[in-house]
Order: structure tokens, then sequence, then C-alpha cells
């Protein structure tokens, strides 16, 4: 869940809402790296394995707010991670092996004991799909990392920043993709311009939303929509 406080409650965005918006940046993307049904496939799907956590609203007590994406317990979020990749996997193996080193990167150079068996599995399902790869496509997985990155971080801006606002701490300096830096650019109260332009043509995307303002509120449900000028 993304959790975004508002002056009147608190915002929730599910995870697999992100992630399909993350693949409605993909689909718009103009340079389209190679194989792109895969690289689009694992960009669409890379959090489906939260579908389950955000059926409901899980309250973080010390915090007197739901937990989030960052702070949801890892004994709740490691096999969700783990069950959305075998679940990205049995229809594409290249997009599984993609989801499955973006999860990873999160807890590389990290002390968490309870990650380890996590990465162990992980890294031992990579070396499994890049076996089974040809060569063309082992050579293809670094483009394909880099704009998951790239589009996984695009819905979160759009997810954390009110539309119009450019306040979250992640994405003050920018977008890094490859050797590139893209500016997130307002350009009116729903208009967003990203310099340099990467998409083909301009679109939108719709953010559904669900609000509480305290533990056991009624919860409303609600949408924005964000346009993407070219």
């Amino acid at each position: 869940m993304i959790v975004r406080e508002t002056d009147t409650g608190i915002l929730l965005i599910r995870q697999h809402d992100h992630g399909l918006i993350a693949g409605k940046f993909a689909s718009h993307w103009r340079e389209k790296p190679e194989p792109w049904c895969s690289i689009e496939q694992a960009i669409r799907y890379h959090d489906v394995g939260w579908v389950e956590l955000d059926r409901t609203i899980r309250w973080n007590s010390e915090q007197n707010k739901p937990y989030s994406f960052m702070d949801h317990p890892l004994q709740e979020k490691l096999p969700a991670y783990r069950k959305g990749i075998d679940q990205v996997e049995t229809h594409d193996a290249f997009a599984a092996f993609l989801c499955s080193r973006h999860y990873t990167s999160f807890f590389e150079g990290m002390d968490e004991p309870q990650a380890e068996g996590f990465l162990q599995n992980e890294k031992k399902r990579q070396e499994r799909l890049l076996r089974e790869m040809g060569e063309a496509a082992r050579s293809q997985v670094d483009d394909g990392q880099r704009l998951l990155k790239l589009c996984d971080d695009l819905s979160l801006y759009v997810c954390f920043n009110p539309p119009g606002y450019h306040d979250h701490p992640w994405f003050r300096e920018g977008f890094r993709y490859g050797e590139q830096i893209l500016m997130p650019v307002w350009e009116g109260p729903d208009q967003l311009r990203i310099h340099p332009n990467p998409f083909e043509k301009s679109f939108s995307v719709c953010v559904p939303y669900q609000t509480i303002r305290y533990r056991d509120d009624q919860v409303k449900q609600g949408s924005f929509r964000v346009c993407l000028e070219t």
C-alpha cells in the first residue's frame, strides 16, 4: 500500500494499481527495448504479489496509520514478493527475471536477517532463468531493468505527489535513466511534462485511491487523473 497523509486524512493507493500505472507509462515509451512484450509485462505486473495483502488495510499502531509498502512486516511481504514473481514466471520467464532482480535490489547491501532466505532463493531463480535464456535475451536484461526502475519511479512520483506538487524527497532531483536525468515539470494543475520527453505521444493516467481519517473509519473510494504532455 502506498500511504500519503493529507490535510483531511490518509490517502491509500494499492501497490498493484501503482504497478498498472507504471505499465501505462511503459506502453507509451518511444524507444522500446527488446524483448518489448516481456519488459512491458514485467513493468505492468511487478507488484502483482501485493493484491492479496492490499485487500485489507493493515494498521500500524506505533505510527497510528496504515502500513505502507516500506514498513509492512517482512514476514508477510517477502512471501507476497515470491508469490508475485512465481505468478509472472508462469506467463513469461524473462519478465520474472526482471521482477526478481527488481525485488532483490531492495535488500542488497542491507543487514536484514529476515531477507536472507528470500535473497538466496531469488538468486537461484535468477541463475536458473539466465541459463534458460538465449544469448540475445541475456544481453538485454540491463536495458529492461533500467526501464522497470524508471517506470516504477514515474508511477511512484504521481502517486506520492498530489497533482501539481513536487514535494516528495525521493524525486526532487529527477529520475536517473542510464546516463540521463529526466526532470518532472508541472505545466498545469494536472498536466505533467518529463524533460527530455521519452514518450511517443501525450496520454493520461488515472490513479484510483481510498481515503480514511482514522482507524476503523469508513473507507471512501476516489481517483485523480494526471495528463502527460509531450
